[in-house]
C-alpha cells in the first residue's frame, strides 16, 4: 500500500457511542515501517493502516464493550518491529445518565489504564498490561506518554493524569512488568541528551517542574518551580501553566504549556537555566497545546497551540465558564526554528496529532473540546477528521489571522507573546473607553535565551490603531496600565 493509497484510507468521524466528557479525538498518529496507526477516542477504535490493510481494534483484550476511551495524550512509541500504544479506556462503558438537575455523570469502575504492543510485520495485538482500581468517581494514572529507553531497551511510561499510581514508570517490553521510578505525576516528556526529562504537573494549576531519569545510571534530577519560574522573561507572570508536550532539539529542552514554552538545560542550568518564553497567551481562556504532540520537521519544532481543547459548560461559577469558552482566535501550527518562531497554519477548534508521511503532514482535528465532570454525553460530542498538508507549502507561508481578546481574560496582565515573523501588516487594534498607557515587549527566541525591549505607547479613549511593523521578525506580548473594563484589542497578522 502506498503513502498515497493510505492518505485515501483516512476518513472523517461523526459523533457516535462512547460515554465520555465531551469530545475526544483522533491521537497517537505514528507511520512506522509503512504502517499508519491513530487511535479514534472516545470510540475506544484503534486503525493499523498499510502494507494492504487496515485493522480495527476495539480494546476487547481488556473488557467487553460497550467501550470508550482509547488515548487522548498521544502515547505512543515504535521501536525493532513493534509499535506501542497506551492510554485509557472503559470496557465497559456505563452512561448513568442526567440528574434533576440536567447534570450527567458516568461510572469509572471499568475504567483501565493499559499499554498494547502491535506487531507490524504479523499484524498482532497483543495487551502487555492493564491496571484498574475499580472505583466508582476515581481513577488510576493514565498512560499520557510512552518513550522508549534505547539504553535499557524499556518503555518509560508518564502518568500524570488520575488519583492514584501517578508519575514515571518503567515497563519491561517483553513480559509487561511495570514499576515505579518516581511518584510526582507527569505529563509528558522527551529523550533529552542521555536522560529522559519529563514535566511535572497536577490539574487544573499546570507545570511546577522538571524531573530527569538519567538513563545511564537509574538517578533522578527533580527541578521544582519557584515562583520567579513562573514568570516569562518579560517579567510578567504565566497563569494556569497547563502542559502540551516536551522535546528535545537544538542541545536543548523545550516544554510546551499554556502561554509559552520553557527552554534550556534541566540536566545542568549552570550551562544553561531553563527560560520561560511567553507564546500565544491569552489570559484566563484555554488557549495552548494541551492534548497535541510537538514534532520534528525539517530540523525544527512543529506544534499547534489550540482554540478550544478544554472547557467546562456546568461549573458553578459563570466567569469561569465565560473565559474558558470565549474563543479567541483560530489554532495555530507554529514551527520553531530558533531565533524564529513562525505561524505557518491556521485552522479551527483544535489539532490533536501530527505526524509526516513522505512530502506530507498529516494532522488530526476536531471541532469540539474535552469537557468536565458534568459535561456527559453517551457520545462523542466532536467531529473528527484529518487534515493533509504539503510540508513544502506549509513552510512557506503565513496565513492571515484575526484575534479579539475582550479585557475580562487579561486584566492588566501581560499577554500575547504572537509570532511576526512572515507578517508584513501587522497592526494593534484598541477599543478603549479611557485614556491608558500600553507597553509593547519585544523579544525572540534565540539560544540562549536574549534580553527583551520595551516600548510605551499611549492610548485614548476610542479606537487606537498601532502598526507593528516594526517588530517583525520577533516576538510581541503587551500590557495595559490599568484596567479598562470595556476595552477590546484586535491583534490583525495580515500580508
Amino acid at each position: 500500500m502506498t503513502v498515497k493509497n493510505i492518505l485515501y484510507e483516512l476518513e472523517e468521524y461523526p459523533p457516535r457511542y462512547g460515554p465520555e466528557w465531551g469530545s475526544g479525538g483522533i491521537f497517537g498518529l505514528k507511520y512506522y515501517h509503512g504502517i499508519l496507526y491513530y487511535t479514534l477516542a472516545f470510540e475506544a477504535e484503534s486503525h493499523f493502516i498499510g502494507r494492504g490493510r487496515h485493522r480495527t481494534y476495539r480494546f476487547e483484550l481488556v473488557g467487553p464493550k460497550p467501550v470508550s476511551g482509547g488515548d487522548t495524550y498521544n502515547a505512543v512509541d515504535a521501536v525493532d518491529e513493534k509499535i506501542y500504544f497506551g492510554g485509557w479506556v472503559h470496557a465497559p462503558a456505563v452512561y448513568k445518565g442526567r440528574s434533576s438537575k440536567g447534570l450527567a455523570t458516568i461510572s469509572f469502575r471499568n475504567k483501565y489504564s493499559h499499554v498494547h504492543e502491535y506487531d507490524v510485520e504479523n499484524d498482532d495485538i497483543k495487551l502487555l498490561w492493564k491496571e484498574s482500581i475499580h472505583d466508582e468517581e476515581k481513577w488510576v494514572g493514565e498512560i499520557s506518554d510512552i518513550i522508549y529507553d534505547p539504553y535499557g531497551d524499556r518503555l518509560l511510561l508518564a502518568r500524570g493524569d488520575g488519583h492514584v499510581n501517578l508519575g514515571i514508570y518503567s515497563l519491561d517490553r517483553r513480559n509487561g512488568r511495570i514499576s515505579m521510578i518516581s511518584n510526582k505525576p507527569v505529563l509528558r516528556g522527551s529523550l533529552y541528551l542521555d536522560h529522559a526529562c519529563f514535566g511535572v504537573h497536577i490539574f487544573p494549576t499546570g507545570t511546577y517542574g522538571v524531573e530527569c531519569i538519567d538513563l545511564i545510571e537509574d538517578r533522578i534530577k527533580t527541578r521544582i518551580f519557584n515562583q520567579e519560574d513562573k514568570k516569562a522573561i518579560d517579567g510578567g507572570e504565566v497563569i494556569y501553566p497547563v502542559m502540551g508536550d516536551a522535546i528535545s532539539a537544538y542541545g536543548r529542552f523545550f516544554l510546551f504549556v499554556r502561554g509559552g514554552v520553557y527552554v534550556g538545560n534541566p540536566i545542568d542550568e549552570s550551562l544553561e537555566p531553563l527560560k520561560l518564553i511567553r507564546l500565544m497567551d491569552f489570559g484566563m481562556n484555554a488557549y495552548g497545546p494541551f492534548r497535541t504532540v510537538a514534532r520534528p520537521l525539517g530540523g525544527g519544532i512543529v506544534i499547534a497551540y489550540n482554540a478550544y481543547t478544554n472547557s467546562v459548560l456546568y461549573h458553578d461559577d459563570p466567569s469561569i465558564v465565560r473565559s474558558i469558552n470565549t474563543i479567541v482566535g483560530p489554532s495555530v501550527l507554529l514551527y520553531v526554528s530558533p531565533p524564529t518562531v513562525r505561524i505557518i497554519g491556521a485552522y479551527g477548534a483544535r489539532i490533536t496529532g501530527i505526524e509526516k508521511i513522505g512530502n506530507k503532514l498529516v494532522l488530526a482535528t476536531n471541532t469540539m473540546a474535552n469537557l468536565a465532570q458534568y459535561d456527559v454525553s453517551p457520545f462523542d460530542m466532536g467531529y473528527r477528521g484529518f487534515v493533509i498538508e504539503s510540508i513544502s507549502e506549509l513552510l512557506s507561508r503565513s496565513p492571515p489571522i484575526t484575534y479579539i481578546i475582550p479585557s475580562y481574560l487579561v486584566g492588566n496582565n501581560i499577554f500575547g507573546g504572537l509570532p511576526l515573523s512572515g507578517y508584513k501588516y501587522p497592526r494593534l487594534v484598541i477599543n478603549a473607553s479611557m485614556d491608558n498607557e500600553l507597553i509593547v515587549y519585544s523579544y525572540n527566541l534565540s539560544l540562549p535565551v536574549s534580553s527583551v525591549d520595551a516600548d510605551k505607547f499611549s492610548i485614548h479613549g476610542g479606537i487606537n490603531i498601532i502598526e507593528l511593523d516594526k517588530y517583525r521578525g520577533l516576538i510581541v506580548s503587551f500590557r495595559l496600565k490599568k484596567f479598562d473594563r470595556k476595552l477590546i484589542t484586535k491583534i490583525i497578522l495580515e500580508n
